[in-house]
């Protein structure tokens, strides 16, 4: 559990300079790429940034979990501490550190965000899955830009339309703009609701673009 190490692959920059501060973008795979074998940048995030590296000016982080039978948050410890290494490697913006994922790594997303709000500058699930009595109330507070395929058959659209729906309302009722939070739905995507999510117009800058609360603009 939070004892253990997990495979982790790194994109840097072609022109990463030391010597500025990097936005870190954090992703989490689905079922799927479990494993040890490198496969979690194979699918969803790697993909897309491989595809349009100058869309995203930033490093990425892409642990792997071993088994699909444990969620995100059972590796919570070890995925921190992935994050805590690249602190220490690269210059990362700790301003702008980004959580990201996509089926059971979107559930990550929401639970793994929830639990620490304070870490992220965003979060981006996709096609995710949640309580909202257990991530709405800590994440009312974040920039969110959720996605989901509403002819998903593996996670209902419902738990994605739902986190964001209470989301909005607990921003409103705090005074705060409700369209802070951005839901995409995909009207013909399936499951895989990532290849179209990752590759969204104005998402790369989007995230890219956020800075946690309290840090400098």
């Amino acid at each position: 559990m939070d004892g253990e190490r997990l495979p982790v692959a790194v994109r840097v920059p072609a022109d990463y300079d030391p010597a500025r501060a990097w936005p870190l973008v954090v992703f989490l795979h689905g079922a799927g790429e479990c494993g040890d074998d490198g496969r979690q940048a194979q699918v969803g995030l790697g993909p897309a940034v491989a595809s349009r590296p100058e869309q995203w000016p930033c490093l990425v982080l892409m642990p792997q979990k071993s088994t699909r039978d444990r969620e995100w948050e059972e590796f919570e410890g070890p995925v921190l501490a992935a994050i805590a290494d690249a602190r220490a490697r690269w210059n990362v913006d700790d301003d702008r550190i980004v959580l990201t994922g996509l089926s059971q790594g979107g559930h990550g997303t929401w639970v793994i965000g929830a639990r620490h709000p304070g870490l992220f500058s965003c979060l981006v699930p996709v096609c995710g899955y949640g309580q909202v009595a257990d991530v709405a109330p800590q994440v009312a507070g974040l920039p969110v830009w959720a996605f989901h395929g509403l002819r998903d058959d593996i996670v209902d659209p419902r738990h994605t339309i739902d986190i964001v729906q209470e989301i909005r309302r607990l921003r409103a009722a705090a005074g705060r703009d409700p369209e802070g939070v951005r839901l995409t739905l995909y009207p013909t995507a399936g499951h895989n609701s990532w290849d179209a999510a990752y590759t969204e117009p104005g998402l790369a800058a989007w995230l890219l673009g956020q800075v946690r609360a309290g840090g400098r603009p």
